[in-house]
């Protein structure tokens, strides 16, 4: 039987400094989240492990979600963070990278003032040292940010990428291009796979509806092919908009008409091998 896996979530203890984009919207999220909260969740829809993902931009969060990873076996892998600016970003790599379970790293390129920030020499300087360490990278963009993104990638053609959130298209106002024809582009990038995540959140929290989400499904599904595509649930994230279960059944539904294999792949395969986790079967 495939593990089930899913592939992004993000563990904090809440303060309003270091969580200040928690906004009224999400008022719901101003609490902790921690490793006990999400097994009794995952495990009532039969998920048998998860990718913890970076909130935070500090090294102390990414030995937060290790020492968490050590401690809670479902935690398949981490994606950390590290100032890939640095000119001493090798040593800080060096520094976790003796934990099996870190699996990527992650900037949130989303956040930066500068639209072209992924394009800088020093932060591609650093993403060049991955690869050395069998590390993969994880995309947190806004859809406007997809042309810088392809020529980002471009330039590192062995390295593994993975697109957090399908690139965040805007959901809420039901705007398919020119997302759908630059998805299909980046897709064409054999070392490009995709989360099936944070698109509830990209939508109205209150009136999204399923059918508003089908065809940005089908795009993705259509461009990456089952075997790069992944679920992800952004628990708690999701939560100001949709349970854990109730998202977990859309993409279920989503996946409904594919094969048992292609099913398999969206729902744990393909994050283990983009992420090379161990299984936890």
């Amino acid at each position: 039987m495939a593990a089930k896996i899913d592939s992004h979530h993000h563990f904090w203890k809440y303060t309003t400094e270091a969580f200040g984009w928690i906004d009224d919207s999400m008022a719901s999220l101003r609490r902790d989240f921690m490793p006990a909260d999400l097994e009794a969740t995952i495990r009532e829809t039969g998920v048998d492990g998860v990718v913890s993902v970076q909130a935070r931009q500090s090294l102390e969060e990414t030995a937060f979600l290790l020492n968490l990873a050590d401690q809670n076996p479902f935690i398949c892998g981490v994606v950390g963070w590290v100032p890939l600016i640095s000119e001493s970003v090798g040593d800080a790599i060096r520094q976790f990278s003796g934990n099996p379970k870190l699996r990527s790293f992650r900037h949130i390129l989303q956040g930066e003032a500068d639209e072209r920030y992924m394009l800088r020499d020093d932060f591609n300087r650093g993403i060049a040292l991955l690869k050395e360490f069998n590390l993969a990278y994880d995309i947190l963009i806004f859809e406007r940010h997809l042309p810088q993104t392809i020529e980002f990638v471009d330039r590192h053609p062995s390295q593994v990428f993975v697109l957090d959130h399908i690139a965040k298209p805007q959901i809420h106002a039901n705007l398919r291009e020119p997302w759908a024809t630059q998805m299909k582009e980046l897709a064409k990038r054999e070392n490009v796979y995709c989360k099936v995540s944070g698109m509830v959140t990209e939508a109205d929290f209150k009136t999204w509806t399923e059918a508003q989400m089908q065809p940005y499904w089908e795009t993705v599904l259509g461009a990456f092919g089952p075997k790069r595509l992944m679920f992800g649930s952004d628990w708690p994230v999701c939560l100001a908009a949709a349970s854990y279960q109730r998202w977990y059944s859309l993409v279920q539904q989503f996946t409904a008409s594919l094969s048992s294999s292609e099913q398999a792949e969206i729902f744990g395969e393909t994050a283990i091998r983009a992420y090379q986790l161990k299984s936890p079967l």
